[in-house]
């Protein structure tokens, strides 16, 4: 692990296994500096236990840069699950990743991602408190956070329209959204209401049939959406998607959705940066999501603040892309910094408390 190229001096990972109900886990926890680790926990059935690492190595880290963009007190960490769960074995599984969890005493916290839901995570409140996204007096959202996530990458979009193309609104502008899950459904639903043209993607042929009656969506085949003659390209699925190749065949002038990890490689940014095509930082776009659990963990989880710390990404990202102009560098760079420089004075902040 510690030669593994996403191992980024993680405070502890955890791999979990447990017998009796077949769940094999793995919790990273990247830093605690700001706070107790929060982030999601996703089941995926990926190809191996090293790619499943990978992904919990570069999430959580991920988490610890959002957390720290959207100034909140918490630092950041992910749980994967390996999957497939047989139906049957689900909530047996699901209760001993609580407890596995629970065994961290706080130093994780852990909410819904990719393949789990707020009922899943119900479940798991079973073993653990150590659990957020379930609040169901959030607003409308029953606890889910999908839909604060998706007012964020709006809000991102309209920053990022602003900036490149000069526009005030979004009305006519074109977006391929791929990638029609909780976010990316509430997020088309966003952006129709403010007059966007959508072209969209996905493997579940319903959801793809739904956005085309509610919002005169135009469909397209998955392997298409990200090249299509669009102003705006929203990765809205799993990370990744945004290659060197696909960068290169870019017909988009802007990229910003809600998945995280989209570049696929650091050469892919540069390469955005090379064609003049504008990257909103993934984790500081998407960070919605994690607004309305910190609320939920702190307490102040009035609908009407956490919407106002969320609508707070758009001038975030516009400091960032006026910085990146400024000093002729990629976005993710900026960001990568600013982030770090806030992880690395919360943690000069300890040692003087801790040497006082």
């Amino acid at each position: 692990m510690f030669d593994h190229p996403d191992y980024d001096a993680h405070e502890k990972v955890l791999m979990v296994e447990d017998a009796a109900s077949g769940l094999k886990a793995i919790i990273a926890v990247h830093s605690t500096a700001l706070g107790a680790a929060a982030g999601g926990c996703r089941l995926w059935a990926y190809d191996s236990g090293v790619a499943a690492l990978g992904d919990a190595l570069r999430l959580s880290r991920g988490m610890s840069y959002k957390n720290a963009m959207a100034n909140l007190p918490m630092g950041g960490g992910k749980a994967v699950i390996l999957g497939p769960v047989l139906p049957d074995r689900r909530e047996a599984v699901l209760e001993a990743f609580g407890r596995a969890v629970d065994s961290l005493d706080g130093q994780y916290i852990t909410a819904e991602d990719v393949g789990v839901s707020v009922a899943d995570m119900k479940i798991v409140a079973r073993t653990t408190g150590y659990v957020s996204g379930l609040d169901a007096a959030i607003g409308k959202s029953g606890g889910d956070p999908s839909p604060f996530t998706a007012r964020g990458v709006r809000v991102g979009i309209e920053a990022a329209v602003k900036s490149r193309l000069g526009r005030s609104d979004l009305a006519g502008i074109r977006v391929a959204v791929q990638g029609l899950g909780h976010v990316g459904s509430y997020l088309c639903e966003e952006l129709f209401n403010l007059g966007a043209r959508l072209v969209v993607a996905d493997i579940n042929a319903e959801r793809v049939s739904e956005m085309r009656d509610r919002f005169r969506a135009e469909s397209v085949p998955v392997k298409d959406i990200l090249l299509q003659a669009v102003d705006v390209v929203a990765p809205c699925a799993l990370g990744g998607a945004i290659s060197e190749d696909v960068v290169r065949q870019l017909q988009a002038t802007i990229v910003a959705g809600a998945a995280n990890n989209q570049l696929l490689t650091p050469q892919a940014g540069v390469i955005l940066g090379e064609r003049g095509i504008l990257y909103a930082p993934d984790y500081v776009i998407n960070a919605g999501g994690i607004i309305m659990v910190a609320g939920e963990i702190s307490g102040h989880n009035d609908e009407a603040h956490i919407q106002a710390q969320v609508d707070a990404i758009g001038p975030r990202l516009a400091d960032i892309f006026a910085r990146a102009k400024s000093a002729n560098v990629i976005t993710n760079v900026v960001a990568d910094s600013m982030a770090r420089d806030k992880i690395a004075a919360a943690k000069a902040r300890t040692k003087v408390t801790e040497a006082a």
